[in-house]
C-alpha cells in the first residue's frame, strides 16, 4: 500500500528523530560539564558549576516530540506492535473485515485524543499555563507537538481505512496484511 502523505509521515519521522538527537545532545553536554568538574577538582582547581538549566524538563518535552511525532512515521512502516496471532489465521475475506474494524476503531480512538487535546490546548492558550518547573515552559507548546502527531496519525489511518475499505468491497480474497505484503514482494 502506498500513502500518499508519505512526506508529512516523513516530516513527522524527521521531528521526532531531530528531538531524539537534542536529548542525546543535551544530556551529553551535561555530563560533559559535570565531567569538566570533576577533572578541575582533580587537579586541584574550583568547580565551574556549568550545567544545562532544565534538562529534565525540556527532556521530558522533546521525549513528547519524538515519540508522538514520529507514530504516523511508524505506522506506514508497520513497525507497530501488531497483535495479529488470531487475524492472521482467518481467510482473507474475513481477515480484510477484521482489519478494516480494527482500523476504524483505532481511528474513532484517534479522532477523540486528536479533539481532547485540541481541547487542552486552547484551555492552555487561554489560561497562560506554563510549566512548573525552572523553565516557564508554556504548555501549549509540547500539547501542539502532541496535537500534530496524532494528527498525522488520523492521516494514516484514513489512508489505510480507504485502501482497505477499496480491498474489501471489491477484491476481499486478494487481501494481504500490510506486513504480508513485504514478504510476498520479495
Amino acid at each position: 500500500m502506498t500513502f500518499r502523505l508519505m512526506w508529512l509521515y516523513r516530516l513527522g519521522g524527521w521531528g521526532a528523530a531531530a528531538s531524539m538527537v537534542a536529548i542525546c545532545g543535551l544530556v551529553t553536554l551535561q555530563v560533559l560539564f559535570r565531567c569538566l568538574d570533576a577533572l578541575l577538582v582533580l587537579v586541584g582547581s574550583s568547580r565551574l558549576g556549568l550545567e544545562v538549566t532544565g534538562l529534565s524538563e525540556i527532556a521530558a518535552y522533546l521525549l513528547v516530540g519524538a515519540t508522538f511525532l514520529g507514530t504516523a512515521y511508524t505506522f506506514v512502516h508497520h513497525a507497530h506492535i501488531r497483535m495479529a496471532l488470531i487475524i492472521q489465521r482467518l481467510p482473507s475475506a474475513v481477515r480484510v473485515f477484521s482489519e478494516l474494524f480494527c482500523l476504524l476503531v483505532a481511528s474513532a480512538l484517534n479522532l477523540v485524543l486528536c479533539r481532547e487535546l485540541w481541547v487542552l490546548m486552547q484551555e492552555s492558550l487561554t489560561y497562560n499555563d506554563v510549566s512548573s518547573g525552572l523553565l516557564a515552559v508554556p504548555l501549549w507548546i509540547p500539547q501542539l507537538a502532541l496535537l500534530i502527531g496524532m494528527s498525522m496519525m488520523f492521516l494514516a489511518l484514513a489512508e489505510a481505512i480507504i485502501h482497505t475499505a477499496r480491498v474489501a468491497f471489491t477484491a476481499p480474497a486478494s487481501y494481504q496484511a500490510p506486513d504480508e505484503e513485504g514478504d510476498a514482494a520479495q
